[in-house]
Parts: C-alpha cells; structure tokens; sequence
C-alpha cells in the first residue's frame, strides 16, 4: 500500500493552476493584440508569476517606448508652436488644443440639452392638441439647430460605413471572379488600373451631378448630400479589396482546386467552402486598406461638398478665422486620426476572428 504525499499533490495542483492561468493569458493576448492592448500582456504575465526581467523588456518595448515618444512628442510641439505666427495668431499647443477639445464637449452638451428641451416642447405641444380631441394639428417638426461636434462625428463614421459596405459588397464579387477566371481578370484588370489612380477631387463633381439629377426628391431615405459623400468614398476606397481579393483569390493551393474538381463542387460550394477561407486573410487586408483611404477620402469630399461631417467642420473653423479657429481645427485633426486608428483596430479584430492564419 502507498501513501500520497500531500505536499506532492499539492504542489502538482498549484502547478496546474498557474499552467491553466498563462494558458488565458495566452488566449487573451490574442485579443489583446487585435485592440491594440497587447501591453497588458506582459503585465498579467508578471502578475502571475512569470520572469520578471524578461516581462519588464516587453512593457519597456510595447508600454513605455510609445509613451516617451508622446511625450517628446508634445514636448516639441509645445515649445515650437508658438513661435510660428500665422495670419491667426501662434500656432496652439498642446495646452490650448485641450482647452478647446473642452469647450467644444462643453458646446455639445449644451447643444444636446437644447435639441431635447425643444423635442420635449414639442413633444408637448402635439399631447396638448391629442388631447384636446384635434390630432389632424399634430405635426412632426425637425429640430434646425446647428449640430454638435460629437454628431458631425457621428455623421462622419455613418457616412464612411456606407460608403465602405458599398465598395465592399462591389468589390468582393469582383475579385472572386478575376481571381478563380483569367478572362475575367483580363476584363478587370485594365479599368481597375485606369481608374484606382483618381483622385476623390475628380469623381467629387461627377458624383455630385449625377445624385443631383436622379436623386431629386428631398423626402427619401437618404439626404443627397450624404449619398453624394458616401458614393465617393465607395468609388474611391473599393481598389484595395478588389486587388487583394483577386490575389488572394488566385494564391489558393493548386491541390485544393484539384480536389474541388474531383468531388464535383458546384460553383457557390466551391466560392463558400474553398475559396472564401482560403483568401480571407488577403480579403481582409484589403478591407482594412479600403476603409483607410475611404476614411481619408470622406474628409475630404466633406470639405469641398460641404456636407456634413467633420470635414465640413474643419473647413467652417478654416473660414471663421477667429482666434480659437486653428485649435478647433487641430482638436478635429486629431480625432480624425483617432477615429482612423479605431477602425483600423475594429478591421483587424474581426480579421482576428473570422480568420486563424499568422498571415495578417
């Protein structure tokens, strides 16, 4: 008869849980890494017990690194800026860039509070005639007030996502076909090299003139000038997931194909079950570039249509020319890079998720 030693046992289950801890861990830097938190990593990782000195050079490496090269960053700026003079005044620093980003959150609560006060006035103005037994005189009256700058935000990122599912259910079907036929990719092939290179600057009047002229009512489900920003970017950011859907598509191992073709697979077997899984990584690369130079391509089509949107928020502060007019404007500059950064994160989380290939 033997006897267990508790110590031994319990030595062997400490050493289990630590093993299942780090296997979390392990889990969760993926995600981690898709959102851009992979800093955070080597932190659980010294919490629970790993190498400390091989830990601390990750967070040097992924946490303290970008946070000095912000901070010189600022550094710079805000000793450079105000020794250039513009026809506004010195550039702002980094200190009157926050002072304004403050007063515009300020602004938009003070908008929102507005919008709900007459909302509910007229909320309560339509109660007193149902009321009274004359609801023929209930009318629905849109608030005119000028938009906040959390709204144009708002306004901005619709407008991208449409415009970006647009170029997407266009240019997927696209590449498929270039990628699985060499004729239809000899067809493609030359209008997608003639017109990748044109400038948003270009399609902008067509685009406009041709949703003028069919879209004439003001009553549907879109406002034309929101049609007219998204059809642009859709226009202008369907290339980079057209091209590397065709590649992706066209890279899938011979043996595959071979197999499709001794099983027999229809056509939307094939696409669905063989095609799709294979490419997916290459697809999403070129989502993610699509979305980039949709989001580029939006600010500037906002700026010169005057739609709304932050880019018709930075050319109006541009036309002010008050003196907080060039801080707004830099507060605008950097959300626009932020929000860029978010949506590329977004892309690549669901890349993360919908794909299990190193290959990003």
């Amino acid at each position: 008869m033997t006897t267990v030693d508790p110590e031994f046992t319990a030595a062997e289950a400490k050493e289990a849980r630590r093993a299942r801890l780090f296997t979390r861990i392990n889990t969760a830097d993926k995600w981690l890494q898709a959102f851009g938190l992979n800093w955070i990593t080597p932190i659980l990782r010294v919490a629970a017990g790993d190498n400390p000195a091989a830990q601390m050079k990750e967070i040097w490496r992924l946490l303290a690194v970008p946070l000095i090269a912000i901070m010189v960053f600022l550094m710079l700026w805000g000793t450079l800026a105000p020794k250039v003079q513009t026809s506004l005044g010195a550039v702002p620093g980094p200190a009157q860039v926050w002072e304004e980003a403050l007063n515009l959150h300020d602004d938009a609560l003070a908008k929102a509070a507005k919008q709900a006060k007459f909302e509910a006035m007229v909320e309560k103005r339509n109660q007193k005639f149902i009321d009274a037994g004359e609801p023929d005189k209930v009318k629905s009256v849109a608030y005119t007030g000028a938009p906040s700058y959390y709204q144009q935000i708002w306004t901005s990122i619709k407008t991208v996502f449409f415009g970006f599912l647009l170029a997407t259910i266009v240019a997927v079907p696209l590449g498929i076909m270039a990628g699985l036929s060499a004729t239809a990719n000899a067809a493609i092939n030359p209008l997608v090299q003639i017109f990748k290179p044109v400038s948003p600057l270009a399609w902008l009047p067509i685009v406009t003139m041709i949703v003028s002229a069919m879209y004439t009512s003001n009553d549907g489900l879109f406002a034309k000038s929101f049609l007219i920003s998204a059809i642009t970017v859709t226009l202008c950011s369907l290339w980079p997931t057209l091209i590397n859907t065709a590649l992706g598509v066209a890279s899938i191992d011979k043996d595959l194909v071979n197999v499709s073709k001794v099983l027999k697979m229809n056509t939307y077997t094939k696409i669905t079950k063989l095609v799709l899984p294979s490419a997916l990584p290459l697809i999403f690369t070129g989502l993610r570039l699509s979305l980039g130079v949709g989001w580029m391509v939006l600010i500037a089509a906002e700026m010169l249509a005057q739609n709304p949107g932050l880019g018709k928020f930075v050319w109006d502060e541009f036309q002010n020319g008050s003196s907080q007019s060039l801080a707004k404007i830099m507060v605008a500059v950097l959300t626009i890079g932020i929000i860029g950064f978010l949506l590329d994160r977004v892309m690549f989380a669901l890349q993360s998720f919908f794909t299990f290939s190193n290959n990003r």
